[in-house]
């Protein structure tokens, strides 16, 4: 992948880290051009939005400030983190679950 197709990419690929908003709208926009550097970071922040959302449910449960509080820590850093990623043009996937969310959404951008 060549820098002018991930500079061309480097908005939507931001933007698929905001929530499920920004992922829809992402894969919206991305649909026509098929860039690939903004489909990893779709893949990612839909992974990543998805399992927040089932997490989320879980600890819910839980009725410990402690839990919630250890929940939104770990998922504000992951998403940090793959916002960072876009953002300097890496294609690094998200630890632990990067490379499943790769494998579970291949088929979107492609």
């Amino acid at each position: 992948m060549d820098e002018q197709t991930k500079q061309d990419g480097r908005i939507f690929a931001i933007l698929s880290y905001f929530h499920i908003i920004g992922a829809i709208i992402a894969i919206i926009m991305n649909h026509d051009k098929k860039n690939p550097f903004t489909a990893f970071h779709v893949r990612q922040g839909l992974g990543l939005t998805i399992c927040f959302m089932i997490v989320g449910f879980f600890v819910s449960g839980f009725d410990s400030w402690n839990a919630t509080r250890a929940f939104w820590l770990a998922f504000f850093v992951l998403y940090i983190y793959g916002i960072y990623s876009a953002a300097t043009l890496k294609t690094t996937p998200i630890p632990i679950l990067g490379d499943l969310f790769q494998k579970i959404f291949k088929g979107i951008g492609s």
